[in-house]
């Protein structure tokens, strides 16, 4: 879609999806067909698949590089205030009733409609416009109207003008091609890494298990749902903050230290659940672990891993490179969804070990493999992978690509 109707395009039809989806939600209770809820719940996680890769990699293409890591934590950031919103009105008080709870789900419909009123005003990528399409007018129009005619306009054109040489005329890939594509063969390995452990990193073990040990720090079953909504809160103000950190950090300190205290606070939370019959206290150092460790997850892993996909790739790969992304993703989410209570009743209160040594793993590889991408244009990305990609062909591969850029120089020079 991304690429055949364009990010844009894509983007919009896919509130139609969503719109249709509360329909089919919305009428199943008072029709009485459950069919027509499973339909809706169906096209409503499609909506969503589509969405959480289309967004971030239209963000990522229109934003200048200096501000590309806080644009594209966006996605997050509204990702986790949805999250809490949807936490916040689906309690028992509001639309979290019996009565209610056909409205609780067609109010998807509200963010669809909103989409498809404001987005229509927004250009489309202008990297797309000019990489994918060859239409460099529709581009210039689209830079003047995202940068205004100051110098980043110039810089932002002569930008793609320099990707769009270098991929000669490439068109866009398959996602099977990447797996036999050398030259993005790391970058490749770094998002399959990077989404599983996003998913496996134990975060949906955190939430499986903060009903229980909220209740065993003494909160009555009717007030869990309340400090429920703490946990959305947590997400949310981490996603804030690493938005505003992200470009001034940069984005290996933040997703590397973020690992890292996730697995400082799975051995905090096993020690907790180990002991806590034992000392009046620690239930409550389990209790402070779980808001640590989901603090940690949106400070890096939780916003950081979607950026980083849309910069290891350049044009010719990176819808692919979503979609492969996206796959892992909730291939690994169902799997964990489906292995972690076998994990539970073998383990017990030892079940966060295996998230504290997915967590020091996956840091350590980000740590060994990803540079810093700062600021940093996709070529120069590019570039930095190109020792591992190929090895000893390095010098040569980075020779020619210098010698491209050089009569692409020229050729701009002689055509001003």
């Amino acid at each position: 879609m991304a690429i055949r109707l364009g990010r844009k395009g894509a983007l919009l039809m896919n509130n139609i999806i969503a719109i249709l989806a509360s329909i089919l939600m919305g009428i199943s209770f008072p029709t009485g067909l459950f069919e027509l809820l499973i339909a809706g719940r169906f096209l409503i996680g499609i909506n969503s698949g589509i969405g959480i890769c289309v967004q971030p990699l239209y963000i990522g293409e229109v934003a200048p590089k200096h501000l590309r890591g806080g644009m594209a934590m966006g996605t997050s950031i509204f990702l986790t205030g949805g999250i809490l919103t949807g936490q916040i009105i689906g309690l028992r008080e509001l639309l979290g009733g019996e009565l209610y709870w056909p409205l609780l789900l067609s109010s998807s419909c509200l963010p669809a409609f909103a989409q498809l009123l404001f987005l229509p005003w927004f250009p489309e990528s202008p990297r797309y416009l000019l990489i994918d399409r060859g239409d460099e007018l529709s581009c210039a129009k689209a830079l003047k109207r995202f940068h205004g005619s100051s110098e980043d306009y110039q810089r932002e054109m002569e930008d793609i003008q320099r990707e769009c040489f270098a991929l000669h005329g490439e068109k866009p890939k398959k996602p099977w091609q990447l797996f036999t594509d050398r030259g993005v063969r790391w970058q490749l390995i770094t998002v399959i890494v990077m989404t599983m452990g996003q998913q496996l990193s134990g975060i949906n073990a955190i939430y499986f298990y903060a009903t229980y040990i909220f209740e065993q720090a003494g909160i009555s079953a009717e007030k869990i749902p309340y400090v429920t909504l703490g946990t959305g809160a947590c997400e949310c103000l981490t996603a804030l903050t690493c938005g505003l950190l992200i470009d001034y950090v940069g984005r290996r300190c933040l997703i590397i230290g973020g690992y890292l205290l996730m697995t400082l606070w799975s051995i905090v939370l096993t020690f907790s659940l180990t002991y806590q019959e034992l000392y009046s206290w620690v239930p409550y150092v389990g209790m402070t672990s779980v808001f640590a460790f989901i603090l940690s997850f949106g400070l890096g892993p939780g916003g950081i891993t979607n950026t980083l996909i849309a910069e290891l790739f350049i044009q010719s790969s990176r819808p692919a490179a979503y979609i492969i992304g996206g796959t892992i993703s909730w291939i690994s989410f169902f799997t964990i969804g489906m292995l972690f209570p076998f994990i539970v009743t073998g383990l017990k209160q030892y079940c966060f070990l295996v998230f504290l040594l997915e967590c020091s793993s996956v840091a350590a590889f980000i740590f060994l493999v990803i540079p810093e991408t700062k600021n940093k244009s996709f070529l120069e990305i590019k570039k930095e992978f190109h020792k591992l990609n190929f090895g000893r062909n390095t010098k040569k591969k980075e020779t020619e690509l210098y010698e491209r850029r050089q009569l692409h120089d020229e050729f701009l020079k002689n055509s001003v």
